[in-house]
């Protein structure tokens, strides 16, 4: 595995990919980079892109579809409204729909 500024670029490169409309998670994206037991890293890279224009942040969720980086947001509402612009559904902090919306990067980035 990549370690450092290599492999938060290579978490960023897969969240670029992930389409509008659609989310993933940080288990996921950990598991496709090659550590399946490193969402908290992946979380520790996304910390620095959540008010990055280029990084789709917003897509980026826990395992249940749970918006838990909602607070490190411009405002404890944007990453809601970014993913409700896309046409998501968001209640309670939760995508609704979760199976639905999910992108694997496993699956899709063959």
């Amino acid at each position: 595995m990549k370690k450092g500024n290599a492999f938060f670029n290579d978490v960023y490169d897969v969240v670029r990919q992930v389409p509008a409309g659609r989310a993933t998670s940080y288990g996921a994206i950990a598991k496709y980079l090659g550590n399946k037991r490193g969402a908290r890293i992946v979380g520790w890279a996304m910390g620095n892109s959540y008010t990055q224009s280029d990084i789709p942040a917003h897509r980026v969720v826990n395992s249940q579809g749970e918006l838990t980086a909602r607070a490190l947001f411009e405002t404890p509402t944007s990453m809601q409204e970014k993913l409700e612009h896309e046409g998501i559904t968001v209640m309670n902090h939760r995508i609704q729909n979760w199976k639905e919306r999910f992108w694997d990067p496993e699956k899709e980035l063959l």
